[in-house]
């Protein structure tokens, strides 16, 4: 009986070995050796972008956000919980001692006569699981990995924060211009409307002609409304990623140095190899992080299926006197092992070993999903940067020409040559024109910090 008994453990044990560990590039589809859209010299990927900006107020901003931000200080606090997680998960594979004092009071009769006795006791409790099989080191190691990945998801909630704030900083920066293209706009309007008025009043215009400036100038002043509604907005919006009351204070939110145009993204940019992503972007080791877990938590859930061997144990002073308690005649004690095995739980154990089975599946498929979405964010952004950089040089080419065509167009009309039509389509194209030439400039810096995130690159 004791050999096959043996025996059967040998069974178990051999039918619940570790899991194999996991190899991050094991991936489902192939990595290629290059980007797509950024076949240069495979450089190692940029650190610390924010200084290639060279803005000292960028910088300071996102320094001041990384320490105030009450979305990013939750995540530590997460970060925190999960290592605490580790060691009540850990605790299991120590001793449990607890003091335990009592006082009991017993009445019998027997023969009919009645006794009553009472006794104090200062007794101690131990006991313990030999984790032998390994299931509460399983378990301990599943809360270690997820305990990694929280703090890889607060690595990535600090990049985006940082990216957030750079981005909103760059948004603060366009809307102060174009709140003050759509301010130009409305003192060139009025000049014109004074130009037409003037012409009215000597006849040499019609009243059509008057209420057609009148209306554009008022459709300029609601545009200049938008525009610092706008600014308002973003400033407020740049005022809570710092941790701030969201005031419209924008003054000291974004340089003033930017006479019309907003600058141009840094020169240099390394994007490194692909297959880097997969050791440096902080959500994809998180993801992977999560399925060691899951790996942990299945080998914990087939491993409850083997014997536990525990251990217990009272120990201490027993006495019908309380001042006889610490007395060492008065110990007593006493000491267990115990073996159970399980044989029938109404299929939890296997269903907990299924249910953690699919767990893993999702966590596998999760990995992938997020490593694809890595690499399409990078690609995306590599590639739309040249198309942007193409759009924002045909739209600076616009802004030069419309510009010379609205002071054709003034002379023109000046000369009666042409309709007051033409002159107010000109004023409205410049106007298009250069507010459309900001947002560009502004997507080309949006574009540079989504790659930067994208790459995972330190702040």
């Amino acid at each position: 009986m004791l050999w096959t008994f043996f025996l059967l453990l040998a069974l178990l044990v051999t039918g619940c070995k570790s899991v194999p560990p996991r190899d991050a590039k094991a991936l489902a589809f192939a990595v290629p050796q290059q980007w797509d859209s950024h076949r240069g010299v495979a450089e190692p990927a940029t650190l610390g972008w924010v200084q290639a900006f060279n803005d000292a107020q960028l910088t300071a901003l996102v320094k001041a956000g990384l320490t105030e931000n009450f979305d990013l200080k939750s995540a530590a606090a997460r970060v925190d919980a999960a290592r605490e997680q580790v060691l009540i998960v850990g605790a299991g594979r120590w001793p449990q001692l607890a003091f335990t004092p009592a006082y009991q009071r017993t009445k019998s009769n027997i023969g009919g006569d009645d006794s009553e006795f009472g006794a104090f006791m200062a007794m101690f409790s131990l006991s313990w699981e030999a984790d032998i099989w390994g299931r509460i080191k399983a378990g301990q190691q599943a809360a270690g990995s997820e305990a990694e990945a929280v703090g890889e998801d607060y690595q990535a909630a600090h990049l985006s924060l940082a990216a957030r704030i750079a981005q909103a900083y760059f948004e603060v920066s366009e809307a102060q211009l174009q709140a003050a293209v759509a301010e130009q706009s409305v003192k060139d309007r009025g000049v014109i409307v004074d130009l037409v008025r003037g012409r009215f009043n000597k006849g040499l215009t019609r009243g059509l002609d008057l209420r057609l400036v009148l209306t554009d100038l008022a459709n300029a002043q609601a545009q200049l409304a938008q525009a610092r509604n706008d600014l308002q907005a973003v400033s407020r919006r740049l005022q809570t990623l710092l941790g701030r009351y969201p005031n419209s204070q924008s003054a000291e939110l974004a340089p003033t140095e930017f006479a019309k145009n907003l600058p141009q993204p840094p020169q240099t940019l390394a994007a490194g190899l692909p297959a880097e992503l997969l050791t440096r972007r902080p959500d994809v080791i998180a993801a992977f992080k999560r399925l060691q877990a899951s790996d942990s938590r299945l080998e914990s859930a087939e491993k409850a299926l083997l014997p536990r061997v525990t251990l217990t144990g009272t120990a201490g002073t027993s006495s019908a006197a309380l001042t006889e308690i610490i007395d060492p005649r008065a110990a007593v004690w006493n000491l267990a092992a115990g073996l159970a095995q399980p044989l029938f739980t109404g299929e939890r154990l296997q269903a907990d070993i299924r249910f953690n089975q699919a767990k893993t599946q999702e966590a596998f498929n999760q990995y992938q999903s997020v490593a694809l979405n890595a690499f399409r964010e990078v690609e995306q952004a590599l590639a739309a940067e040249a198309w942007l950089r193409t759009q924002e040089q045909a739209l600076r080419e616009a802004v030069q020409q419309t510009e010379a065509s609205r002071k054709l167009a003034v002379y023109s009309y000046r000369q009666g040559l042409i309709e007051i039509l033409t002159l107010l389509d000109s004023y409205r194209s410049t106007l298009n024109a250069q507010s459309a030439h900001l947002a560009v400039q502004r997507q080309l810096l949006n574009n540079r910090i989504n790659l930067y995130l994208a790459l995972g690159g330190a702040v």
